[in-house]
């Protein structure tokens, strides 16, 4: 009799283990999405970057030739141009980048600065271009959100190139 009781026992054990791997998945499945959501919102940031690198590499070499506009008005919206047009050829929007091109971040005036260079090499023209693209994070913030933590929703991407231009390298003033 005894054994019977312990067999039912065991019997009944086995049976209520029946659901625990579906308790355990439940459990880890927003955890798992999670990863693999961030996985592919990385692929998208990273792409954008690289996007958003090169279109500044376009236009910092768009205003360093000066066959491309004679004079440094015609030369910088050139190369905005030319960054917009990058932009755009890969899918991203243009009215979410700003694009500056000047000696720093803070004034886009448009100027080709001249640099000194070390040794008795003299100055040298560059040009400088930067560009700021605002990427909405769309899976990881929505999935932040939703287990109610704060998110900006966007990630500024930066990139700037600055390049010589072909003008001749000169005795610094």
């Amino acid at each position: 009799m005894a054994s019977l009781t312990v067999h039912s026992v065991l019997r009944r054990l086995r049976r209520s283990e029946s659901g625990a791997e579906t308790i355990e998945f439940a459990l880890t499945l927003p955890l798992l999405l999670l990863v693999v959501l961030g996985i592919v919102e990385f692929g998208f940031v990273f792409q954008q970057y690289e996007v958003v690198t090169n279109a500044a590499r376009e236009g910092a070499r768009m205003a360093s030739l000066s066959t491309y506009g004679t004079t440094n008005a015609t030369r910088v919206t050139n190369a905005q141009f030319r960054v917009n047009q990058y932009l755009t050829a890969a899918g991203l929007d243009t009215a979410s980048a700003t694009v500056c091109v000047g000696p720093n971040d803070s004034t886009c005036t448009g100027a080709i600065t001249q640099t000194a260079l070390p040794g008795p090499g003299g100055c040298v023209w560059t040009v400088r271009v930067s560009v700021a693209y605002a990427h909405p994070v769309i899976f990881v913030g929505g999935i932040i959100r939703y287990f109610g933590g704060s998110w900006p929703g966007t990630l500024t991407l930066r990139a700037r190139s600055t390049m010589r231009t072909e003008a001749a390298a000169g005795l610094c003033p």
